[in-house]
Parts: structure tokens; sequence; C-alpha cells
């Protein structure tokens, strides 16, 4: 495959590449993929993804495998387990919001049965920028400063709007790969 057409941020770094290759922007529906991408998420405020999606294997490990009703009953004793293990983001207050967001997800579970349409009803259907290589990719949108406006007022921890963006495009909600970009229109 042409390295010039893939997305320029995903050209040099191996990590980067499979990340966008096999999974960045690719539709989402399970509740858990979901929770995991949105923590995942939210672990990398203030770091580089590159860094999350290096440590990704050990935080599933760690917040087993970002299931929700585990991690919903997860407390201190388990907070001071991670931030002990060799490898975690050793910042108590993120490690603490994973297992806090937990329960705020599972009500937002509740309420709409699955987690992709209560997305779907503040984000919308899947959005596609038609972006070219000119073109700067966007880190907020409209919709991402509603979910976050949502989210916050639901109890939702280190979720802003650029944190939001970046979600939405993980899991498929925004299309933001270059209209020459091969994966450009897959979900």
């Amino acid at each position: 495959m042409d390295n010039k057409l893939i997305c320029p941020w995903a050209r040099k770094d191996p990590l980067l590449r499979r990340y966008h290759d096999e999974r960045w922007g690719r539709k989402v529906k399970d509740d858990q993929e979901l929770f995991a991408l949105l923590e995942l998420e939210c672990l990398s405020v203030g770091l580089s993804w590159r860094l999350i999606l290096s440590k990704e294997e050990l935080l599933r490990s760690a917040f087993d495998s970002f299931d929700p009703m585990l991690c919903s009953q997860e407390g201190d004793d388990k907070v001071e387990q991670l931030l002990a293990l060799k490898g975690m983001i050793h910042h108590r207050k993120k490690i603490e919001s994973v297992f806090h967001n937990a329960r705020c997800f599972l009500l937002i579970v509740k309420e709409y049965g699955s987690f992709l349409p209560y997305l779907e009803q503040i984000a919308g259907e899947r959005k596609d920028n038609h972006l070219t290589a000119e073109d700067r990719l966007p880190t907020v949108s409209k919709e991402s400063v509603l979910l976050s406006k949502d989210m916050k007022r639901r109890g939702f921890l280190y979720l802003g709007p650029v944190i939001l963006y970046s979600y939405l495009q993980a899991v498929g909600l925004v299309d933001d790969h270059l209209l020459s970009c091969p994966f450009h229109g897959i979900e």
C-alpha cells in the first residue's frame, strides 16, 4: 500500500500505523469495547496516544479488560494495587476515574439499553469530514462539545471535548481518514 496515501499521523510509527489500519474509525458497537476505548482516551489526558497504545495490553489486563461491571465494583484496594503495578500510569485520580466512569457508563447502558444509542443521540450517525491532504485534522466538534457537557452532567471524569472528539473518531462515529486513504469510508 502506498504510504503517501495513508493519513500522515500514521505513516512513520508501526504501532500508530497498525492502529490506523486495523481499528481507527471502525464502528464499535460492543459496550465493553466502547467503555475500553473511552477509558483509554481518558487515561491519555496529558500523554501521547502512542504511549497509551504501547501500554494497552497492560492497561486492559490491569482494568479487567475494561469490563464496566467489574470496574464499577472496584475501590481503594484495587487503586493501591494498580499504583504499585510496574508500567502502569501512576496517576491516582485517573485510576479512580476508570472505576467512577464505569458506574456512570452502566447508568447510561441501563437507560438506553446500550451505550451506542446514547452516543448516536448526541453525536448523530457517522460523520465524514471529507478531509484532503491540505486539511488539518479536527480536534473538536459541536457534537464533542455537547457530548462532553452531557457526560460531565452525568458525572464522568476526564472527558473534555477534545478527548471526546478523539473518542468519536476511534469508535467510528467520525471518519477523518483522508479521502486518499484506502481506509476512508470503511466502517
